[in-house]
């Protein structure tokens, strides 16, 4: 049987058709679009007209995708952008137009899912194939995404979850650094990135993880530019375990570099040049204060995320 996953966060709208094998799940088509649904935003409280086309129009485009590859069971979530927007209501409906003519997806609708729900389909999805690498509990896996940040620990399930307002696209809107950041602006995003880490750290404790695990679109572009991959490549990102040094050497760098020598990068995603520097900065602080906590926690990228944890679901509901 295929399923469908589809996770619209507040900057990429992503899809995963998965074939179901022997309990576990193998990839037909993985996609990842930038269409920044949630720009703005943090400061309107709306979804503007452009975003809402450029995510409706790629919404279309995956419904079919899923109709030719013989989808029989999809789900839609919807993430941070979402849970802030005021009025979702004409996103709603063009995700349901767009599946409207397919059997499966008649009644197929964006479920707008809490942060808790974020953190444990995550946790799911990533922990998966981290633990089956080898790599051991107790598990953190930090989904870092442009609105929201997930933290979701434990070592053979989920044990505590905190969702926080701290994304690449929501900081680099507040912040407006400049380019490249002056000393004044990175401090100023660090100060707002250790402050949620001080709220992370509060509401499930960092200390004693065996395995840091990083997901997301900031966390896959620190990886590539840390291995100085000559293209964005999946199978070298997923599952590269770095060190601690190796990691932040890479975030620096990102930090430090002007827009033009962002876009310059041959693993860079065209989509995720002008909010980078937010994320690596947010990255850079939670691998810090892990290391200090836990005294060497391992730190691996999972590409398996959020839409991994969504097919597990549809696949073992069947």
């Amino acid at each position: 049987m295929r399923v469908a996953a589809i996770d619209c966060g507040t900057n990429s709208l992503r899809l995963l058709v998965a074939e179901t094998d022997n309990g576990g799940l193998r990839d037909v088509v993985r996609r990842t679009e930038v269409v920044r649904l949630g720009e703005g935003v943090d400061a309107t409280g709306a979804i503007g007209p452009a975003a809402m086309t450029r995510a409706l129009d790629l919404t279309r485009e995956y419904a079919g995708i899923c109709a030719e590859l013989g989808v029989a069971r999809a789900r839609f979530v919807a993430t941070s952008a979402s849970r802030d927007a005021r009025t979702p209501a004409h996103f709603v409906a063009g995700v349901r137009a767009a599946f409207a003519p397919y059997d499966w997806g008649r009644d197929l609708a964006p479920e707008v899912i809490g942060g808790r729900q974020e953190a444990a389909l995550s946790y799911r999805g990533a922990t998966a194939a981290v633990a089956g690498a080898g790599h051991p509990g107790d598990y953190l896996v930090v989904d870092h995404g442009g609105g929201s940040t997930e933290f979701a620990r434990g070592a053979m399930g989920l044990d505590r979850a905190v969702s926080l307002d701290l994304g690449c696209v929501r900081l680099t809107e507040r912040h407006r650094p400049a380019d490249p950041p002056t000393a004044a602006d990175v401090a100023a995003l660090r100060a707002e990135a250790d402050a949620a880490v001080d709220a992370a750290e509060r509401a499930i404790g960092l200390g004693e993880v065996a395995t840091l695990v990083g997901l997301a679109g900031t966390v896959t572009t620190v990886t590539a530019h840390a291995l100085r991959l000559t293209a964005y490549e999946h199978h070298r990102v997923h599952l590269a375990a770095l060190t601690v040094p190796e990691t932040l050497a890479a975030c620096a760098e990102l930090v430090a570099m002007s827009r033009e020598q962002r876009a310059a990068l041959p693993s860079m995603h065209p989509g995720r040049v002008d909010v980078i520097g937010a994320g690596a900065l947010v990255w850079a602080a939670i691998i810090e204060r892990v290391h200090e906590q836990s005294g060497g926690a391992a730190v691996v990228t999972s590409v398996h995320d959020i839409l991994d944890g969504i097919a597990l679901g549809l696949a073992s509901d069947a």
